[in-house]
């Protein structure tokens, strides 16, 4: 039995917020925005909608790209920082909504590097286990905007809403899995750069967790900047390399969508054109475990992507948390 991808589904909210909606919140302009991040706009979910909705609307649709239901899957894994609650998971929340009675669900929290994370483990336990793993539903969904510091500048501007979904079937039929190799990576000693600090057990929320702001996203730009380039660059290298790839033989690079100025420092240190590039980041910004899921959704659904073509997948999060993945279709 081989591994492939069945059903690609995403999903953003309604409501778009420009960057001329954001220069009426905080001081800023379009024109910064633009040149420093690349993000023209980004879509805000609504108060009524949690992170379990938008990684629902996108499932449905990889669920119907591969004509499935939810009574066909054997386990749900959402990747998000965003989750509806502490517990129970995200993911026991989407079982219910999508009616997947026989699958076990959990979340996981590896940040911007979410759903790549979450791909390793489902791929692993559809290779251990086969029989018992057949259809394995992979999210990156998160609602940033209920994280994010509406009143500073640096960091308001970059993060949109979002769901992305992944289903991977086992099947008698495909001559090759679709997971050609991966390289994942964490450093904690860098977990302070990039971080929300209260919330958990380590500052549980009181008044003054909250008159500091310190439920909301805290980022040093410049350090994940320099750090993101590189480490997205070698897990990349080395996945190429282990598996006997070329750059030319990549049919397309889906990085995560942080930032284009690390997109654009990548792509040319991997040795691959930008026009071989996925970016989406103007629409949406970055939706951080989302970001992957939605791209390699869009890039199937408009041709981009052919049966046979390979595609790197890259991405770097807090935690730090990074990694690459090649996938053939």
């Amino acid at each position: 039995m081989s591994i492939r991808i069945a059903g690609t589904g995403s999903y953003v909210p309604e409501k778009i917020l420009t960057n001329a909606d954001l220069e009426k919140m905080v001081e800023t302009n379009d024109e910064w925005i633009r040149t420093r991040t690349g993000i023209e706009e980004r879509h805000i979910a609504s108060d009524e909608q949690a992170t379990s909705d938008l990684a629902y609307a996108a499932s449905v649709k990889a669920l119907e790209m591969a004509n499935l239901s939810g009574n066909d899957l054997d386990a749900i894994i959402v990747g998000t920082i965003t989750p509806d609650y502490v517990f129970p998971s995200t993911g026991c929340v989407l079982q219910d909504r999508l009616g997947a009675t026989g699958a076990f669900c959990f979340d996981l929290e590896a940040a911007c590097s979410g759903l790549l994370y979450s791909l390793e483990v489902a791929y692993s336990l559809m290779k251990t286990h086969p029989k018992r793993y057949r259809h394995v539903l992979v999210v990156g969904a998160e609602k940033l905007s209920s994280i994010t510091d509406w009143t500073n500048r640096n960091t308001c501007v970059l993060f949109g809403d979002g769901a992305g979904a992944v289903l991977l079937e086992n099947n008698d039929n495909s001559d090759s899995d679709c997971v050609i190799g991966s390289d994942l990576h964490t450093d904690g000693g860098f977990g302070d750069i990039l971080k929300m600090p209260a919330g958990g057990s380590r500052m549980p929320a009181s008044k003054e967790s909250i008159e500091s702001h310190s439920h909301f996203i805290h980022m040093e730009g410049k350090e994940v900047f320099k750090l993101a380039v590189n480490a997205m660059v070698s897990a990349g290298k080395t996945v190429l390399d282990e598996a006997g790839i070329t750059p030319d033989e990549v049919k397309l690079v889906i990085p995560h969508q942080a930032n284009s100025r690390i997109i654009l420092a990548v792509a040319p240190r991997l040795g691959v054109p930008e026009e071989r590039v996925f970016i989406n980041i103007n629409h949406y910004g970055n939706t951080s475990a989302a970001s992957i899921g939605i791209c390699l959704d869009e890039a199937v659904r408009s041709g981009r992507i052919d049966k046979g073509d390979y595609v790197l997948l890259t991405a770097f999060g807090g935690g730090l948390t990074w990694g690459a993945m090649l996938l053939k279709f």
